[in-house]
């Protein structure tokens, strides 16, 4: 796909009704407008081309526009765009599922979908709680995470991010407190936190 030559309206007002994500509401300035999209490249409405390195937040690993991604796209919006994965199925859920379970080792042969990173760590984290109950009839609440750990923007991901250092150290005493610790570098610093597993 060949880059955008076409710029915004200079009329379009929108730049005002957006709160753009990790920007301060009143004083960020307006951010870089992507036209069109070809591999790692986004081209930008000013004529620039920037070369995407984080993939869209992980969403774009395998590049933009890529042929096989973009007419499994259209395939699955001409059949059905989205049906909630709550007591209803559909193909291409239980097909991706199966695929999983043959890859992956031992028994771990169940998938549970989610629609973002932070969720999935939530999820995770709902999981972890739940079995402990279930299980041992045990209430463990609190988590071990390693400081400079980033886990994701909903509220009990940033509990397990850095609370001091981390991007969302704004937000501490308003975040369940959990452990939060140096990577262990030698036996002895690994037994502290096998002490505070127990």
């Amino acid at each position: 796909m060949a880059p955008a030559s076409s710029r915004l309206p200079e009329s379009l007002e929108g730049f005002d009704n957006v709160w753009f994500p990790y920007g301060q509401l009143k004083s960020s300035g307006r951010p870089p407008v992507a036209m069109s999209t070809e591999g790692v490249r986004i081209h930008l409405d000013d004529g620039r081309t920037l070369i995407d390195g984080v993939g869209s937040w992980w969403t774009a690993v395998h590049g933009y526009n890529h042929p096989t991604l973009l007419a499994a796209v259209q395939r699955q919006l001409e059949a059905m765009p989205h049906v909630m994965l709550g007591g209803i199925v559909h193909e291409p859920v239980l097909r991706l599922a199966e695929r999983l379970a043959r890859m992956t080792p031992g028994a771990l042969t169940k998938t549970f979908f989610s629609e973002s990173g932070s969720v999935a760590v939530e999820v995770a984290m709902k999981i972890a709680v739940q079995y402990w109950r279930n299980k041992f009839d045990q209430k463990r609440t609190k988590f071990i995470s390693f400081t400079g750990g980033y886990h994701g923007d909903t509220f009990a991901t940033m509990s397990i991010c850095d609370p001091d250092k981390g991007l969302h150290s704004l937000f501490k005493g308003s975040l369940a407190e959990q452990h939060v610790v140096d990577l262990p570098y030698d036996n002895a610093q690994a037994e502290k936190i096998a002490d505070l597993a127990t």
